[in-house]
């Protein structure tokens, strides 16, 4: 694939926006009335099918609410909604304030947030403060399934248990508080398996999920069709490899990705990605090494590309860290930089890990 091609699939999909997580007002919004003042309140016609339909897809949903914790919490488990909302921020301050918090513990940019509210004065203020966020006015949620920014192009099986996947690790990390010891000592208690295979027919339509919403762990931000993946995956000048991660609470699914160009006597890693939700498991060069292992063992240099923004710089020090030195930079793509790596050293996988490949 050129960087032009490659480019020209970037911008398109920056055109088209992904909302990763819907954030719900409750008074007046995802219910009739207002809770602290009337005797009862109702489900308003069709939030319901919204809620469910909107976690079917993949995309997760969470409360900024200016309200009495305790007695919305109790509200929302009385509709049986409250397992349908993760991090709900039910309390005094700014709805944008609300929805950073949300924003930071579900490690999500903010861009990929949707805000759903009955008081224009709450719109103005996520919109006058955090502009990126899609606002919509809550006399439009008939209309919210139908609009393109809540249909991703695929439903994974991934996505499918996508809020089930996040609920695990706030079990995980509910644990690892309560945890007295080191951080290694707590991960190797996970008995955690990370899986690298070549990716199948049936991991492609994920793995172009994983090109499209990855943005923080990835080295290039290329974004590659299905087909496109497809041809890779046949492709016997490339390696198209996925990676998955299980513990002893669940499957985090599939949250690894890379494509190798393999000319003779040179690979180039032309993307590696992993999911943010492993970003405190302790796997992040695992993928990495692994590589390394597998072109030292092929007998040839290992270049990597890597296009700066400023989201991904967690990638770069990782590949400087792991002994990669730029060589040169891309005359038409001053972001395009090239690295290699001698593969003199290569680090051994972490010992709470089981690895299979």
């Amino acid at each position: 694939m050129t960087h032009i091609k490659a480019e020209i699939l970037n911008q398109k999909q920056a055109d088209k926006k992904m909302i990763k997580c819907v954030v719900w007002d409750l008074d007046n919004t995802l219910w009739n009335g207002i809770l602290l003042e009337d005797k009862r309140v109702y489900l308003r016609n069709k939030s319901v099918d919204v809620i469910k339909t909107l976690d079917s897809r993949g995309i997760l949903q969470s409360v900024a609410s200016k309200n009495d914790y305790t007695q919305a919490m109790q509200q929302l488990k009385e509709f049986e909604l409250h397992e349908y909302f993760l991090y709900p921020q039910i309390n005094w301050n700014s709805k944008s304030s609300s929805i950073q918090a949300i924003a930071k513990s579900l490690n999500l940019g903010i861009d990929a947030f949707a805000f759903i509210d009955d008081q224009m004065f709450e719109l103005e203020e996520v919109n006058f403060s955090l502009p990126e966020v899609f606002c919509v006015n809550a006399s439009e949620l008939n209309d919210l399934l139908d609009k393109p920014e809540m249909n991703p192009r695929f439903t994974t099986e991934d996505s499918k248990f996508r809020r089930l996947m996040y609920l695990s690790d706030i079990e995980r990390n509910e644990a690892e508080k309560e945890f007295i010891g080191t951080q290694e000592e707590f991960l190797a208690t996970l008995n955690m398996t990370f899986t690298i295979s070549s990716a199948q027919e049936e991991d492609l339509q994920r793995a172009e999920e994983l090109t499209v919403r990855t943005n923080q762990l990835n080295t290039t931000g290329y974004t590659y069709s299905y087909d496109e993946l497809n041809h890779f995956r046949q492709s016997d000048k490339h390696k198209l490899l996925i990676a998955s991660l299980d513990d002893k609470y669940g499957s985090y699914g599939k949250i690894g990705l890379a494509l190798l160009e393999c000319l003779e006597g040179v690979w180039t890693i032309k993307l590696l990605l992993m999911s943010c939700r492993v970003m405190s498991r302790g796997v992040g060069t695992i993928m990495l090494n692994y590589i390394m292992s597998l072109a030292k063992g092929n007998h040839v240099r290992l270049r990597a590309e890597f296009v700066s923004n400023e989201r991904n710089r967690m990638m770069y020090v990782s590949y400087k860290f792991a002994g990669f030195k730029e060589i040169e930079k891309n005359e038409k793509n001053k972001d395009l930089q090239i690295l290699e790596n001698e593969l003199t050293q290569i680090q051994s996988f972490p010992e709470y890990v089981k690895i299979k490949s």
